[in-house]
């Protein structure tokens, strides 16, 4: 990455003169360009510049979508930060799909032409929403000397090795519970097309369970494996806590939501990259990770309607034949896109808590490594309640910002109770909700970090 990311920088000294930052800060501007990766970047410049640039890390985009640089995580919350005076700078990753080792280099070199172009930033600040959670923290743990501190918000903190395989745990539920004859293959996707006859097949088993109350609570079950809420759709209606049909109805849409993409799809372009499968669930008891999920009485419940045995589908899923991971592929997936936990900067994470796509969990996964790492006191985590992946309102996101902010000024952690963090989102953007609350997530079912050698994949 330091190799590509200085010649990266060299070609673009040699196009544009180094100028001074009170000199380009004169007037607003707004800068398009592309890197020597291919990758295109965006720069916005206030007219008066506070000095901050807020370097923004997108989310996954699948291959064959459009892929354009972003340097906010929507229009209304970019205004205000320019507004505020803050320079916003982003690239769109030379690649689609699981792009660690292009987007981190990009993301360093939209930042060599950020000063190259405007001169040195007062203050660097890496933040991210989603998949751009997992570069920003990668940014944080690996060059940390380039940015003040980081921001996370609904990152793929738990690491790609955790996130794959608590990928394959839902799926592998429910082709042996649904489908167990149907010769659905969960890994060693070859090609897209494959991958999407796979996913045809899942959606189509899953879809018929969803018609009977056996198939319903099954669904469940699998669900719970991967801790997907109850009320995961904003433009639902919040279920009550123990209304099991309405919550099993929105994890069913949430997994055929899983099933299509990450699951076969995304999964396929990440094997590709790893060189092969990166997952395992050799040595998984699903009867202990059900019983740490905060969605447990939910599947008891909806199994004894049923008039089913969790202990006798439990045993199918222990007794079922598992799945052995690649090691080449594993330690691929570990060098590129998992955590040390050994931050040096200060991070804020925040996450809502009825997220679908990465279920707050990770957040603990993250929280665990930084311990081992022994940087627990740089990290901080804070959740939104509300429903949805990455649901938050710009004053939400610039409140955290601005907490986080205060903790680089100041060298101690200040301010970050839901009460201040809704004042502050309320004085950024006072037509924006403000839903900061106390929460305390599960530990998440199968986390992975380069800290805890016990992690690795047994045979």
């Amino acid at each position: 990455m330091r190799t590509r990311t200085l010649t990266a920088l060299a070609a673009l000294l040699l196009a544009a003169p180094f100028a001074s930052s009170a000199a380009q800060a004169a007037e607003a501007a707004h800068v398009e360009g592309h890197l020597p990766s291919g990758a295109a970047y965006l720069m916005d410049m206030p007219a008066t510049w506070n000095g901050t640039v807020l370097l923004y890390s997108h989310g996954y985009t699948p291959v064959g979508a459009p892929n354009p640089a972003r340097n906010a995580p929507d229009d209304a919350t970019r205004k205000l930060l320019l507004d505020q005076g803050y320079a916003l700078i982003g690239s769109s990753y030379a690649t689609n799909g699981w792009a660690v080792t292009d987007a981190v280099p990009d993301q360093l070199a939209t930042l060599d032409a950020f000063t190259s172009r405007f001169g040195h930033a007062r203050r660097t600040i890496a933040w991210g929403t989603s998949y751009g959670g997992l570069v920003t923290t990668t940014i944080a743990e690996r060059h940390a000397a380039r940015i003040a501190g980081s921001l996370s918000m609904c990152g793929l903190v738990q690491g790609g090795v955790a996130n794959w395989n608590s990928t394959l745990d839902p799926v592998f539920a429910l082709r042996t519970l649904l489908a167990p004859d149907s010769g659905i293959r969960l890994t060693g996707l070859e090609s897209p097309a494959v991958a999407a006859e796979q996913a045809d097949a899942m959606t189509g088993a899953v879809s018929k369970a969803q018609e009977t109350a056996a198939g319903r609570a099954r669904i469940a079950l699998a669900a719970a494996l991967h801790n997907i809420p109850g009320w995961n759709d904003p433009a639902q209606p919040r279920p009550a806590p123990t209304d099991w049909d309405s919550r099993q109805a929105a994890q069913y849409q949430a997994l055929v939501g899983l099933v299509r993409f990450p699951a076969f799809a995304w999964r396929q372009e990440a094997e590709t990259r790893a060189g092969g499968n990166m997952s395992w669930n050799t040595d998984v008891d699903y009867t202990a990770m059900l019983g740490h999920s905060p969605y447990r009485k939910e599947v008891t419940a909806l199994y004894a309607k049923a008039g089913l045995t969790l202990k006798t589908d439990l045993a199918a899923l222990n007794e079922a034949p598992r799945t052995s991971a690649d090691p080449n592929a594993v330690a691929w997936m570990s060098r590129t896109s998992t955590f040390t936990g050994r931050l040096t900067k200060p991070q804020l994470t925040i996450h809502t808590t009825g997220d679908a796509l990465i279920p707050v969990q990770a957040e603990s996964a993250y929280a665990r490594a930084a311990s081992a790492g022994g940087s627990a006191s740089l990290l901080r985590q804070r959740y939104v309640d509300n429903a949805g992946h990455c649901t938050f309102s710009p004053g939400e996101q610039i409140a955290a910002l601005h907490t986080l902010e205060a903790r680089i000024g100041t060298g101690h952690w200040s301010g970050t109770t839901p009460t201040d963090l809704n004042a502050r989102a309320a004085e950024a953007d006072p037509a924006s909700p403000a839903r900061y609350v106390s929460y305390a997530p599960a530990a998440y079912p199968r986390p992975y970090d380069r800290s805890h050698p016990c992690d690795r994949p047994r045979r």
